[in-house]
């Protein structure tokens, strides 16, 4: 006998299933929710790797994805009488877009040199859809269809529970894109991938809580058109090898014979006969047909006259190891590097180019980055007194990430690693085509305390390009090749006298230093390039 106080047994299996279809819906969101942010770090990888990714480009993506999920929002309410369709049809647009967006980014910049343009357009359509998602979801939650008649059940407990799911989603997205996606399957695959999810999570919420929303000729056909949606997602998981190695190929004369992806950047070495570069996020770093030039100007001035432990900061080509083991008198030598993958490739593919100096039992790697490494003791690494000399063999500042590495609390906590009487070694970039951020590291190393001697060379696959030499004091250092130096191919001391001469037109100038707090050096970067 059923009590006038207990529900109905129809009731009850009603409330559970109306339950499990809100939990079911619910899950559907935290996976689009994990999707839609997934999409946006995508955009902004891709921006990095392709445009250099400062922070006015970072800034303009992020503030465009934000203004179009309201725009979205907006334009969905006339969709809204039709949610369940509606909602299939947005979920099989991102899942298309978005996965489709990595790809097409790469394709673009590689052939037309366009990317720019197609990266706002992604960002509009991805942020408009992903807008579109929320009012549409919280219309199923509340209709009657999808949401258990319970008068306790009112308008804000269901934001809440949506708003929670979305979140949650965004949260286990921003978490897969650095740390599984991108290292594993790289940006084209891992959008692709991505939007795979998203048409799945939409073919969920289709069959098995829509059914007997729309009619049958319209689920069948939403559920055809997220198969073919769905289908050529698959096809470019399979084939973006080809896509990828092909467009790559593009941007670089010479033939690809090594490629990684990393948390960090894009690595790429070619090479044509007897010349084998090395490309950073497509910037490049060295030419082995000049890059002698180069590496012996960063070394051996640093090496004063009885330089016995070096710190090399960056450099994790090797080159600059090889040089150092070179030179007698030198029994230590530390090198951090931050990407591993760097190092991986400079003892495999460049190995006759730095003729094994990291394998070298003189030589200590260490994968950290720069300053996090600094600001840690490591007593079994550094020598008592500090290192006779610091090498700081980094990339151009062209982003907020190196900037910091081009700040005067970081050529401070170098000296914290200097002996009393070491140098510093600073590459500068180009005093020609990068004027401003050349003397802006300059200025930027005196404003730590130290007295510094900038002098610049030719290096044909670079140009004019510049260096800082410095050490604690009011006395700057003069450039002397130290003794018993082994035979070089460019640099001897007559070389390196003369190149502490500017021209007027690049002569020096006073300017404020680059910090953490105002990396000016950054906005130098991108105006010097213009």
């Amino acid at each position: 006998m059923t009590s006038v106080d207990s529900p109905a047994p129809e009731a009850v299996r009603a409330g559970e299933t109306s339950a499990r279809w809100r939990a079911v819906l619910l899950a559907a969101v935290a996976a689009c929710a994990a999707c839609g942010i997934v999409y946006e770090l995508a955009l902004l990888t891709l921006s990095a790797s392709l445009n250099g990714g400062g922070i006015v480009a970072t800034s303009l993506i992020v503030a465009g994805y934000i203004a179009a999920l309201g725009a979205g929002a907006l334009l969905v309410k006339p969709l809204l009488r039709h949610a369940a369709i509606s909602f299939i049809a947005v979920e099989a647009l991102l899942g298309i877009i978005g996965g489709l967006s990595a790809a097409a980014l790469y394709v673009v910049f590689a052939f037309v040199d366009g990317s720019t343009w197609v990266l706002a357009i992604s960002t509009a359509l991805i942020g408009g859809l992903v807008g579109a998602e929320v009012p549409l979801l919280m219309t199923l939650l509340q209709s009657g269809r999808t949401a258990a008649k319970n008068p306790a059940t009112d308008a804000g407990r269901t934001l809440a529970n949506l708003n929670a799911a979305d979140y949650l989603g965004a949260l286990i997205g921003g978490l897969v894109w650095p740390f599984l996606l991108l290292p594993q399957l790289g940006m084209i695959r891992g959008a692709a991938a991505t939007g795979i999810i998203n048409l799945v999570a939409a073919a969920v919420v289709a069959m098995f809580l829509l059914r007997r929303v729309v009619s049958t000729r319209q689920l069948v056909t939403a559920l055809t058109a997220l198969a073919a949606a769905l289908a050529l997602l698959v096809t470019l998981l399979v084939r973006s090898h080809d896509v990828e190695t092909t467009s790559r190929q593009r941007l670089y004369a010479d033939p690809i014979i090594a490629y990684r992806h990393t948390a960090y950047q894009e690595i790429v070495v070619t090479r044509r006969n007897d010349d084998t570069r090395l490309y950073l996020d497509g910037g490049l770093q060295f030419s082995t047909r000049d890059e002698y030039r180069y590496t012996e100007s960063v070394v051996y001035p640093a090496l004063g006259q009885g330089a016995h432990s070096v710190l090399v900061l960056g450099g994790g080509d090797g080159l600059a190891a090889r040089e150092l083991l070179r030179q007698p008198g030198i029994d230590k030598i530390v090198q951090v590097e931050l990407d591993a993958a760097v190092i991986d490739i400079a003892r495999t593919t460049l190995h006759d180019a730095n003729a094994g100096a990291l394998d070298n039992s003189r030589v200590a790697v260490v994968i950290d980055d720069a300053m996090s490494w600094l600001r840690a003791p490591h007593p079994e690494l550094r020598p008592p007194e500090g290192f006779d000399a610091v090498i700081v063999d980094l990339p151009d500042p062209d982003t907020p990430v190196l900037g910091r590495l081009y700040s005067t609390e970081f050529y401070t906590l170098v000296a914290h690693a200097l002996s009393p009487s070491g140098l510093m070694l600073v590459q500068a970039g180009s005093p020609f085509s990068t004027l401003t951020a050349f003397w802006r590291t300059v200025s930027t190393i005196r404003s730590a305390g130290y007295a510094v001697t900038p002098y610049h060379v030719h290096v044909p696959t670079f140009g004019d390009w510049g260096f800082a030499l410095a050490r604690r004091g009011a006395d700057p250092p003069t450039p002397t090749m130290p003794a018993n130096t082994p035979p070089l191919r460019f640099l001897n001391q007559r070389v390196l006298q003369a190149a502490t001469v500017f021209s007027d037109d690049v002569g020096p100038r006073r300017l404020d230093p680059s910090t953490l707090d105002n990396p000016r050096i950054v906005d130098d970067m991108r105006h010097g390039y213009d």
